[in-house]
């Protein structure tokens, strides 16, 4: 039970890497707070959880993009479960997959702020509750797209935005470390989910083939990497960029 007890915020949990987060940190002991813009599919994690043998699970659903979700996320978790020990904060889109010649505007903003700018909603809202819960751990989900020489043509406005993820995770964990916080960034590789050729066995296989380990991970693996990161286990961790990529960042070096 590596997060007996511990509440603890995960966005995009209604499919992906988000729902096994959801599910594994329940049966790792935590109460979770879920979030996503999908009504259904969240409510659908949620009583799976509420019908199990781990923690317990409430929902708010919302866009990260939007400054006053995280507030509400944060105010959630404290009134049922009275405090916030941790997030995994792992919502994102990957947008338009072109050139920046042929990139709009619209796709550049809305990548930025799904998947940078919420970064600081969260971390706005987020590390306040964990001054006042003594301490605690955060991780943003990243990529290795952007990270190092993970460079993919027709990313550049995800892999600006998690590049600016990862630059800010590093300064917020410096700012942090002596108040008990720990923060850091989760790059998975290629993971199977509905965003990541889920059901198209030529998309999979391209995918898994630019893998050194020669196929791609399971939600659930990504997952159980997040369960490390928030858990005590990683006490000593703090502004780490940690590749789960199968070997992707080998590859590209």
């Amino acid at each position: 039970m590596e997060l007996e007890n511990k509440n603890i915020i995960i966005t995009g949990a209604s499919s992906g890497i988000g729902a096994a987060a959801a599910r594994l940190f329940a049966r790792e002991g935590a109460n979770v707070i879920l979030g996503a813009r999908r009504q259904r599919e969240l409510t659908v994690v949620a009583e799976e959880i509420n019908q199990g043998d781990g923690g317990r699970a409430v929902l708010l659903c919302g866009d990260v993009s939007d400054p006053s979700y995280a507030l509400s996320m944060v105010k959630l978790a404290e009134q049922e479960f009275g405090g916030l020990d941790g997030a995994f904060n792992n919502a994102g889109i990957v947008g338009e997959m072109t050139s920046i010649a042929a990139m709009t505007l619209e796709n550049w903003n809305s990548v930025v702020a799904v998947n940078l700018t919420s970064a600081f909603h969260a971390a706005q809202a987020q590390i306040p509750a964990l001054q006042r819960r003594g301490g605690g751990a955060i991780v943003f989900t990243s990529s290795f797209v952007g990270f190092s020489n993970g460079g993919m043509p027709g990313m550049s406005a995800y892999a600006a935005s998690k590049a600016g993820m990862n630059g800010l995770v590093q300064s917020l964990a410096a700012e942090h470390a002596s108040e008990g916080i720990r923060i850091n960034s989760l790059l998975p590789g290629g993971t199977v989910t509905p965003a990541g050729g889920e059901g198209n066995d030529e998309v999979l296989a391209f995918i898994s083939g630019l893998h050194p380990i020669k196929r791609m991970a399971l939600p659930e693996e990504i997952a159980q990497a997040a369960v490390f990161m928030l858990s005590d286990r990683a006490s000593f961790m703090t502004g780490t960029p940690m590749a789960v990529d199968g070997g992707m960042s080998v590859r590209l070096l």
